[in-house]
């Protein structure tokens, strides 16, 4: 038998540039061939590393800290100025009672209703009126005697409203039935002679064209009488007693009434009962609602006594039959 192949070697073969560069398996690859020393690092950088830690350290507690402090302040500042504590009974009673104080009522009812229909009311004066041609009202069928129209130094008085851009004006009938002239007065105190266009003699009512017109006299605003209700706010503005420009208030009383009127044998039906004051002087006047609207045209008073007083029971025609008068058309 032959000798066995040589083994081969584990050390490693020259080349032609020296030693093969890599090392037997398992030993660290130096330049000597040798294992290599740990350094351990110096004290100096050890230290430089833990001070840089422990820096960041504080820096994030530092942050944490802040953002803690600055929440807190926030709370305390919500509590002081945004959310103050509960009012006591005692303070919320005293601040309603300095806000209620505070606030301006509005002006009442009859102040505004008066400032609506004041630029469309006039006072009449007709002159050289007879004493028995100035009727009043009575309950019906009963006539007894009550003098609507207010005497005045020469003639009747009474009152009277614009109802259109013509100028025309309503009012009551015998105020001005047998009158020899007439003379209105507007709101600015400007007079005008006017003269009768139409006679209603069937509900009291007679239509008055002046000879001109103020640039302050305007129409009034005419409402619906078929929606005038027992209880409404009633107001009517006329010279009771040569008292111009007076407004008396109350309330619709009854509906549908009739009277019959002394010396004439007429009986006026379908009228709006008020209890708001009317003497000698209303006659002819507007009778109007808390909106300032015309529902009726002021005829007579009730007074079972005989006498020209307000006993508490004024009657008024409904606007939509004074106004057909006018050739004003229905509501």
């Amino acid at each position: 038998m032959g000798s066995p192949p040589p083994r081969p070697s584990r050390e490693p073969a020259d080349s032609p540039f020296g030693r093969a560069p890599w090392p037997p398996l398992g030993t660290p690859a130096t330049s000597t061939g040798e294992a290599p020393r740990v350094v351990p690092a110096s004290p100096r950088r050890r230290t430089a590393f833990t001070r840089a830690h422990a820096a960041r350290g504080l820096r994030g507690a530092g942050l944490f800290l802040a953002g803690t402090a600055a929440a807190l302040v926030a709370v305390l500042l919500f509590q002081a100025f945004v959310a103050p504590a509960p009012l006591t009974r005692d303070e919320v009673a005293n601040d309603i009672a300095s806000a209620l104080a505070s606030v301006t009522p509005p002006p009442p009812a009859a102040e505004v209703v008066y400032q609506e229909i004041a630029p469309s009311f006039v006072i009449i004066q007709a002159a050289e009126a007879p004493a028995s041609g100035v009727p009043g009202a009575s309950p019906a069928p009963a006539a007894s005697p009550n003098g609507s129209g207010a005497p005045g130094d020469s003639g009747v008085l009474g009152s009277g409203v614009i109802v259109n851009s013509q100028g025309e004006i309503l009012t009551a009938l015998h105020v001005v039935a047998d009158a020899a002239a007439i003379q209105v007065t507007f709101a600015d105190g400007s007079t005008a002679a006017a003269t009768i266009v139409t006679r209603e003699p069937a509900s009291d009512i007679a239509v008055l064209q002046a000879a001109q017109l103020p640039t302050s006299a305007a129409p009034a605003t005419l409402g619906n009488p078929r929606s005038v209700r027992v209880g409404d706010d009633a107001y009517l503005v006329g010279n009771p007693f040569g008292l111009a420009g007076s407004i008396s208030a109350g309330v619709v009383s009854g509906l549908d009434r009739s009277f019959r009127a002394p010396g004439s044998g007429q009986e006026l039906t379908g009228l709006i009962q008020v209890d708001a004051a009317v003497n000698p002087g209303n006659s002819g006047g507007p009778l109007v609602n808390r909106d300032g609207e015309v529902i009726g045209i002021v005829t007579g008073l009730v007074n079972p006594t005989g006498q020209n007083v307000f006993i508490g029971i004024g009657l008024a025609v409904p606007i939509d039959v004074a106004g057909g008068a006018a050739g004003l058309p229905p509501d």
